[in-house]
């Protein structure tokens, strides 16, 4: 280990919270390196729904990614439907890859270099991390902030994975994720909830719409569909642009998110289920706990328990319901308790 690491701040994951993560420590006088085996923006399965909250954490790193004004959420459940529009500021539909764009430039306009590579190991020591694979071998960083999603290599070699349990296997959840080339018929995020399946409609530009689907395996989107008759109406002739992606299985648990000099941050850090959409929202201010506590890991933990904490207990109790007899009560629970739903969805754009 050399006295003087090579790299102040080593981010693994070219992602949206990769690249976050990056402006963070840069903006903190950091030097940074991001790592990404993958080309060009980095594309992945999900919703594409930036909530409020999230809009506002991309602006005060100065992205601006341009897309869809999204106006609220609804749920929707055969003929019955409950939506509630936002009271503040709207969120924003946007294609992932044009998110990642937007956050390269950023990047790039700060200077800050991203190295094709893939990190296989890591060797901890007082003042440092050493890495070991492709573009990365024998450098050192003082602190590498993990950002590889929800299957994290670092998070496996730093010791900090949780094996999942057999009972959990058969609960498995997974995403798949299409876009169709026609106008957008709202400007909400619908939320079409069929026998086992969820189905999140997002406008992400004036011809593009993205369908994600969650549900247990084996999954497959087209089928998917056709159990949620009125959105298969609306997507029918439909131009496909680009294939069908996949995520999952959703949920990961971790040991903790510090190891050493070792930061979880993002999905890497744990997750529970796309179902309420805040991926990115908290994924933007774990990047930036994990970069204003870089020296101190039980002051990142406890940041990290409060920014999730919320979102923890939300999305398991409705995975929970979800996966449960009383599924097919939610859509009409909506409808007939409107303020709960509202208040619902105005946690989730904080």
């Amino acid at each position: 280990m050399t006295p003087r690491p090579d790299v102040d701040v080593l981010v693994v994951g070219g992602g949206p919270v990769g690249l976050a993560a990056a402006l963070e420590a840069h903006a903190a006088g950091r030097s940074v390196l991001v790592v990404e085996p993958r080309q060009g923006p980095v594309d992945k399965a999900c919703g594409e729904g930036l909530m409020p909250g999230a809009v506002a954490g991309l602006a005060r790193l100065g992205v601006d990614p341009p897309g869809r004004r999204l106006a609220g959420i609804a749920y929707v459940g055969g003929t019955r439907r409950a939506e509630h529009r936002f009271a503040g500021p709207g969120g924003r539909g946007v294609r992932r890859t044009v998110l990642a764009a937007a956050l390269g430039d950023r990047v790039a306009e700060r200077g800050i270099e991203r190295r094709a590579g893939r990190v296989t190991g890591i060797e901890q020591g007082p003042d440092g991390v050493r890495l070991a694979g492709p573009g990365v071998d024998g450098l050192t960083a003082g602190w590498v902030l993990a950002c590889d999603g929800l299957h994290s290599t670092v998070r496996r070699l730093a010791g900090l994975e949780v094996p999942e349990r057999p009972r959990a296997v058969g609960r498995r959840r997974y995403g798949l994720r299409r876009h169709y080339r026609l106008a957008p018929w709202t400007d909400l995020v619908e939320v079409h909830w069929g026998r086992d399946v969820e189905a999140y409609v997002t406008p992400v530009a004036p011809d593009l719409v993205g369908v994600a689907v969650l549900g247990p395996a084996p999954l497959d989107l087209d089928r998917a569909l056709q159990g949620l008759p009125e959105l298969a109406g609306r997507l029918a002739g439909a131009e496909h642009d680009g294939p069908v992606r996949g995520a999952g299985p959703l949920r990961q648990r971790t040991r903790a998110r510090t190891a050493g000099r070792v930061r979880l941050v993002g999905d890497a850090s744990g997750y529970v289920d796309a179902l309420t959409g805040e991926g990115l929202r908290l994924g933007l201010a774990q990047a930036h706990a994990a970069v204003a506590h870089l020296e101190d890991p039980h002051a990142y933990e406890r940041a990290w328990s409060a920014a999730t904490r919320d979102y923890r207990a939300l999305t398991t109790t409705l995975v929970a319901v979800a996966t449960s007899p009383l599924r097919g009560a939610l859509v009409p629970a909506a409808v007939r308790a409107p303020w709960l739903f509202a208040a619902g969805v105005e946690r989730l754009a904080v």
